[in-house]
């Protein structure tokens, strides 16, 4: 009883130091470099990619192609352009990936995704469409080089 009792105090205390809120600082200057706005948040543009039109591509085509895919996506992140992308995983709708790109227009995002190899060759296609979210979201690939043992 006594250790039940001891227990349920310590969770109690936890419980409430979890809920108190901290204070957030207000950081001006992170603000300003990521261009958010009052709320944090800033343009971008989403990108689905899905399976395109050409299926007659051979296996050494498509791998050099997807190759090539990739290295543009490496260079895009270099360049602050792309914030996020990855593979969807196997899916009954032909999805393949996304892209956010740190864009406010489609026309900037569609200069861009005229930059892919497997986009061009008809391997993947793109549909944009302008999104909102957190600036933070350009942090994203700098924490991910800190948690990544292995680059891909």
């Amino acid at each position: 009883m006594k250790k039940s009792i001891v227990l349920l105090g310590f969770l109690f205390i936890n419980v409430i130091g979890f809920s108190q809120q901290k204070e957030v600082k207000f950081d001006e200057n992170l603000a300003k470099s990521l261009h958010a706005d009052e709320y944090g948040m800033k343009k971008y543009v989403f990108c689905l990619l899905k399976s395109g039109t050409n299926t007659t591509a051979s296996k050494e085509e498509t791998k050099k192609l997807f190759e090539g895919h990739m290295a543009n996506i490496g260079k895009l992140a270099k360049e602050g352009k792309l914030v996020v992308a990855g593979p969807f995983m196997k899916n009954d709708r032909n999805y393949r990936g996304i892209y956010i790109f740190n864009v406010e227009t489609i026309e900037e995002a569609l200069a861009l995704v005229a930059t892919d190899p497997a986009i061009q060759a008809k391997l993947l296609e793109a549909e944009l469409t302008p999104w909102y979210a957190t600036a933070a979201l350009q942090e994203t690939l700098k924490i991910h080089e800190k948690i990544a043992k292995t680059k891909m």
